[in-house]
């Protein structure tokens, strides 16, 4: 929905360009290197191969975007500019470089510049509000305001254009006005994000209404606090009124813009790369922005720069209240990068220093426990659960994380304990009614039991192929054949290349007495195996014995009960 309101050309145009000109040999070979990075999401390399194309053919208009377009993308706005202007003198129109002159207009406080440039080249919305502030900075409030009151009147626009509107009546005291405005909701969606709700706390503390700042906290966030929010609590708490910091300038509204609609792209999943450019126009004009940092790696990471996440995770100071989040971001960029016991070294360092924080421990535990180190996820589990209010909405995640690892390392009674403790804070969680509901099939106890929660995670989740199968195989261990093959059925269609589903598939067609199915759903489940990840349950040499004698001999072999019915076709 944003992407056309907000004016993006594709992704295609932004890093290949429309149709190439004809280039000189000594050109082409840095610009084809450059596009096929900027493809690739290697920005670092994207900006040296086109600048260097650039140095050959300085005049070049899409060597220049393209070389705008990746300095953006690695937050280089300052090297970005001067291409930006040459783009602009000779009369180039292109949204990239108009977001590299609007920033950097911003940067420089030049808001008579801004308000004589149209800046919804930028972008319909963002440069109507990027107008607004503009005239914030240039202290025309009224001016500011009605040009608020006008972007208000947009379609879909309102919430957002208010949000903005009590930021910057804050930022200059007027904290009535600003009240007024999250009081009437009128920020919608906005007001109710993380930002909006600090936001609207400390509006409330600056009226002196610490406790109405309080409420307001504790409706957005109930007892799941972190260092940030506690460290508004504690200011809210003091004699003093805690202090309006989240929009202490124009220049802190304009990055402000350019996140909150970074947030909506994403949301809205315009895509990492259009979200990225917003983010990091948005750290460049306000380099202290913890959102737009912790925003920025995690989307290089989601585009697989992870050594750039991993610097951007990085810079963000020790003394930050954010600092554990910016180091659980890059334990998981070290993770995806496969340097695992870096991101567990990580992990356990920030247990250490920051080993109050329940989430921290929860963490390492799910990374430990995809190790397979199941008794030291079992014991950061614990430590985490030590650490968690009872009435933490989040509580039965932690229950239910443990239960795993217990199952794992064989201590069925206490996993079934956890497993029942996450229900009691979620009955109807599917992803806890499967798990236990599928470890009491495979027990082969508590069958009716069993049928009963799965088939509510089912109902609750009725697109899931594993839960959909996971009610086939219960429907199989109650010789209710037929049932079961109509499911088996469907978790293949909704799970089409995973072995254990085929498998599944398999030993019910051979129920019924369709064997000749039964054998291809066998070869077919083996050709998935080496497709699947390491914790998948596929049995190959299980498949291949049952492929040479028949599930009933394999039963036999087992020494597992026959089948009810075996029929032969």
């Amino acid at each position: 929905m944003f992407r056309n309101v907000l004016g993006f050309t594709s992704v295609a145009a932004l890093c290949i360009g429309l149709s190439a000109p004809l280039m000189a040999q000594s050109v082409a070979g840095p610009y084809l290197a450059g596009r096929h990075a900027a493809v690739n999401s290697d920005y670092p390399e994207a900006a040296r191969y086109y600048t260097e194309a650039l140095a050959r053919d300085p005049k070049n208009i899409e060597l220049m975007e393209s070389a705008v377009l990746s300095y953006l993308s690695l937050g280089r706005v300052e090297k970005a500019l001067p291409l930006a202007r040459s783009m602009i003198t000779i009369g180039t129109k292109s949204q990239v470089a108009e977001m590299a002159l609007v920033a950097g207009m911003a940067k420089e406080g030049d808001y008579s510049a801004l308000l004589e440039r149209d800046t919804s080249a930028i972008g319909p919305w963002v440069g109507g509000l990027v107008q607004a502030w503009a005239h914030m900075g240039a202290g025309d409030v009224t001016a500011a305001m009605a040009a608020f009151d006008g972007l208000s009147e947009e379609a879909g626009m309102q919430g957002f254009v208010m949000y903005h509107k009590a930021l910057a009546l804050a930022s200059v005291g007027d904290f009535e006005g600003a009240e007024a405005i999250f009081a009437s909701d009128a920020a919608g969606a906005a007001g109710q994000t993380r930002r909006g709700v600090m936001a609207h706390a400390e509006v409330l503390g600056q009226l002196g209404r610490s406790d109405d700042a309080l409420a307001v906290l504790k409706n957005g966030f109930g007892d799941d606090t972190d260092p940030e929010i506690a460290r508004l609590i504690e200011a809210l708490q003091q004699d003093t009124p805690a202090p309006f910091s989240h929009m202490p300038d124009a220049q802190a509204g304009m990055a402000e813009v350019f996140f909150t609609f970074a947030a909506v792209l994403r949301n809205e999943a315009a895509g990492d790369y259009y979200v990225l450019l917003y983010s990091r126009i948005a750290r460049y004009l306000r380099p202290d922005h913890i959102d737009a940092l912790l925003l920025t790696a995690s989307l290089l990471e989601n585009l697989g720069e992870h050594d750039l996440a991993i610097a951007e995770y990085k810079s963000l100071p020790a003394n930050s209240p954010a600092y554990h989040a910016a180091e659980l971001g890059r334990a998981e960029a070290l993770r995806r990068s496969g340097k695992t016991a870096q991101a567990i070294e990580v992990l356990e360092q920030l247990a250490r220093s920051h080993g109050d924080l329940a989430v921290v421990h929860s963490t390492l535990g799910d990374m430990l426990r995809a190790e397979e180190d199941y008794e030291a996820a079992i014991a950061s589990y614990d430590q985490a659960l030590d650490l968690t209010a009872e009435t933490a909405r989040a509580r039965w995640v932690l229950f239910y994380a443990r239960a795993i690892a217990k199952e794992r390392s064989g201590d069925w009674e206490g996993s079934e304990a956890d497993f029942r403790a996450a229900l009691k804070l979620n009955p109807e969680q599917p992803q806890v009614l499967n798990y236990l509901g599928y470890s009491l099939v495979e027990q082969q106890r508590s069958l009716d039991e069993a049928l009963d929660m799965i088939e509510r995670a089912v109902a609750a989740s009725p697109d899931s192929g594993y839960i959909v199968d996971s009610l086939g195989w219960v429907f199989y261990r109650l010789d209710r054949y037929d049932e079961a093959v109509e499911q088996m059925e469907r978790a293949v269609e909704l799970e089409p290349v995973d072995p254990v589903v085929n498998d599944h598939l398999g030993d019910v067609y051979w129920a019924v007495g369709r064997k000749r199915e039964a054998e291809f759903q066998w070869r077919r489940a083996l050709s998935f195996v080496d497709l699947t990840d390491a914790d998948s349950e596929a049995d190959p040499e299980r498949m291949r014995r049952k492929l040479e004698v028949g599930l009933d001999a394999v039963l036999s072999e087992e020494g597992a009960p026959p089948l009810k019915v075996a029929a032969d076709e």
